[in-house]
């Protein structure tokens, strides 16, 4: 496996923790994209709903697929953390999920937690992509 680093410079930092906002594994043409949360570039949330934070959080995707040099469209997994009862948030979460993901309609789990990258982060999400 080759791999490279995405870490798009309008998003937040990840070297302080580790990470990298993807890996693309260069042999199989896959893009590995890390928990995507509400963050600005100092760490901050800037919205403090579900619903704002998810909005927020797949824009925060489509700049990684973008850098990636995927998309949407080549979406093959998604896993969405909402700190809570998942269910409390369906009626909510559903709508938006299924407008940004339109027709590419990935695999994808949702999943209701305690905690998540910091105490006011309410959802994150990780996917796997194929590069176009």
């Amino acid at each position: 496996m080759r791999k490279q680093l995405i870490n798009p410079p309008q998003l937040y930092d990840g070297r302080p923790h580790g990470m990298s906002h993807a890996v693309i594994d260069t042999a199989s043409a896959t893009v590995y994209i890390s928990g995507q949360v509400d963050w600005d570039v100092n760490y901050q949330v800037s919205c403090h709903t579900v619903e704002g934070q998810l909005s927020n959080v797949l824009t925060n995707l489509k700049v990684v697929l973008d850098a990636s040099g995927s998309s949407v469209e080549n979406l093959l997994s998604l896993r969405i953390y909402v700190r809570g009862e998942l269910g409390e948030f369906m009626g909510t979460i559903a709508p938006i999920i299924a407008q940004f993901l339109a027709e590419s309609r990935p695999a994808l789990t949702g999943i209701g937690v305690s905690s998540l990258a910091s105490p006011e982060t309410l959802v994150e999400i990780e996917a796997t992509a194929a590069l176009k």
